[in-house]
């Protein structure tokens, strides 16, 4: 993979060589759309058109981000230096427009632009590249933010504005700017907390619809997965600001039930969108025919399931994730072995193998859905669990080599319900979103390849279960399966057999996860012979 990387690296600055700007992109007609706008010409149809061109600065900005992450994890400096002449070229095809003109310009699509290109500031301490990146600051979109006016997100295109926030939080993190910390903690209140289907992915057809609109807005196109893989980013931003549970509970509740999800057993390659209700099925790329933004966001998803799993502060060490892992803390000369078959069990163990500073507070995330019943061992004798403070469990002592925490979590059933149907519920177990399978009659004969959502196929959807009783004790009427982890039967409303399985596993056949259930009139309607 270095090498490759090496290789892309070489072919761009022989490329970057040959033009007087410094200019170099993928772009078809790059030269002539960039040209447009440093003469002031800015031509928007649509919000993916620019002078004629498909998004160009939110193509660029690909190149923008994957050159710093070369320089940063693969050590080239090229890189750095390619993109550094990238960003001089940015300034100077956008040093003579004027407000007016950059705004109308960023009323398109552009990505990341302005997280890079504080990035590159940072990078090369030069604050000519954080001046540069103000001027890719949206204002119809950032200046409510700030002013805690969320509802500026409806019926917006919604992972036009999740990369914008991102910058905005980096913004915050360089110059402490707290209108920026406020656009970032407000965009991401809204979003999760009026946006946000029960699997931590939120649009249907990428769009944000309407405030706590969801039972509302389910098609064969939901749940983009690029929008969530920003929405972790930005996670990860507000928590290293102020550590709270709650950032956690959604970052898990979106990993395990959208991220995972989104990945083909069969190729390894990844899925754009999801339907969530009605029999539709996750789709995926393939390697050569379909191509799309969440593929490349995809590839990235799939090796980033150890940048969570710990933060730290000076003294504190953080387990927000329950993921088998081996942390190396080098500075404080920490080992600490990580063990655990989570989901498919309720228990965790943390073992010191290594240990030089030896006072130190472990604070485990709580989840919200084990809010009663966690249990905790230290070196088998049991833990008194304080109060909790932000969702942590905080455990002070003076660690040794050999010393393990042992937790447990209590797993139930719960039912989750949409905010404006209450009679469009998801079943959930602990912190996995269940799925109901409905097997594969009309699924296509190709496999579930080349569509950006599994409603691109119009095939004929199947009869839709109903359950009845939703409000029964759920234990009563929904039962594990012996043998099977994480599997459990039901029964519909007019006796079908239903199966739930963790979404992550629903791959290659129909399913749902939210269903319909029966209204107390329906379910005490007279039924005729």
């Amino acid at each position: 993979m270095l090498a490759r990387v090496n290789y892309i690296i070489h072919e761009l600055d022989e490329c970057q060589r040959d033009d007087d700007d410094g200019y170099v992109s993928e772009i078809p007609d790059g030269k002539k759309i960039f040209a447009k706008i440093a003469q002031g010409k800015i031509e928007t149809k649509n919000p993916f058109d620019l002078n004629g061109g498909w998004v160009p600065w939110y193509t660029l900005h690909k190149l923008f981000a994957g050159l710093l992450d070369a320089s940063e994890f693969g050590k080239n400096p090229k890189a750095l230096q390619i993109v550094i002449k990238l960003a001089d070229w940015t300034d100077k095809t956008t040093a003579n427009l004027s407000d007016e003109q950059i705004q109308k310009m960023l009323s398109v699509e552009q990505g990341g632009m302005l997280e890079s290109l504080a990035e590159i500031s940072v990078r090369t301490k030069n604050p000519k590249y954080l001046k540069l990146s103000e001027r890719f600051y949206h204002k119809a979109v950032m200046n409510p933010l700030a002013e805690g006016r969320g509802i500026v997100l409806e019926k917006l295109h919604a992972n036009m504005q999740i990369p914008k926030v991102i910058g905005a939080a980096r913004l915050f993190e360089i110059g402490g700017n707290p209108a920026n910390e406020k656009i970032a903690e407000v965009f991401w209140n809204e979003v999760i907390e009026h946006h946000t289907y029960v699997n931590g992915g939120n649009t249907d057809r990428e769009h944000f619809g309407k405030r706590d609109e969801i039972a509302a807005r389910m098609s064969g196109s939901m749940t983009e997965t690029c929008n969530t893989y920003n929405m972790l980013k930005l996670t990860r931003h507000l928590f290293g600001w102020s550590p709270r549970a709650a950032y956690f509970d959604y970052y898990e509740r979106a990993l395990y039930n959208q991220i995972l999800a989104s990945q083909d057993p069969k190729t390894g390659l990844s899925g754009y969108k999801l339907g969530l209700y009605g029999g539709y099925f996750q789709p995926f790329s393939t390697l050569e025919d379909s191509f799309w933004c969440c593929t490349g966001s995809g590839f990235e998803n799939h090796v980033k399931y150890n940048d969570s799993i710990y933060f730290h502060g000076a003294n504190d060490l953080y387990v927000n994730l329950f993921i088998p892992s081996l942390l190396n803390w080098q500075e404080k000369g920490l080992m600490l072995r990580q063990e655990t078959k989570f989901p498919d069990e309720e228990s965790v163990s943390l073992t010191f193998e290594k240990v030089r500073s030896a006072d130190l507070s472990i604070k485990i995330r709580r989840p919200f859905w084990a809010e009663n019943g966690v249990k905790i061992s230290v070196n088998g004798k049991p833990f008194e669990i304080p109060e909790t403070k932000d969702g942590f469990i905080a455990i002070d002592r003076r660690w040794k080599k050999g010393d393990r925490v042992e937790i447990k979590f209590p797993f139930s059933l719960r039912i989750e319900k949409t905010p404006d149907n209450p009679n469009r519920v998801a079943i959930l177990y602990g912190p996995i979103v269940l799925a109901g399978l409905l097997g594969t009659e009309n699924f296509p004969p190709e496999g579930p390849y080349g569509q950006e959502g599994s409603d691109g196929w119009k095939l004929p959807l199947p009869k839709m279960p109903k359950l009845a009783g939703i409000e029964r004790p759920l234990q009563d009427w929904i039962k594990p399966l012996a043998g099977k982890s994480l599997t459990f039967k039901t029964i519909g409303a007019d006796g079908e057999e239903i199966t739930l399985v963790p979404l992550f596993r629903s791959q290659h056949q129909r399913m749902t996860i939210y269903w319909d259930a029966l209204t107390p009139g329906e379910q005490n309607a007279p039924k005729s012979e």
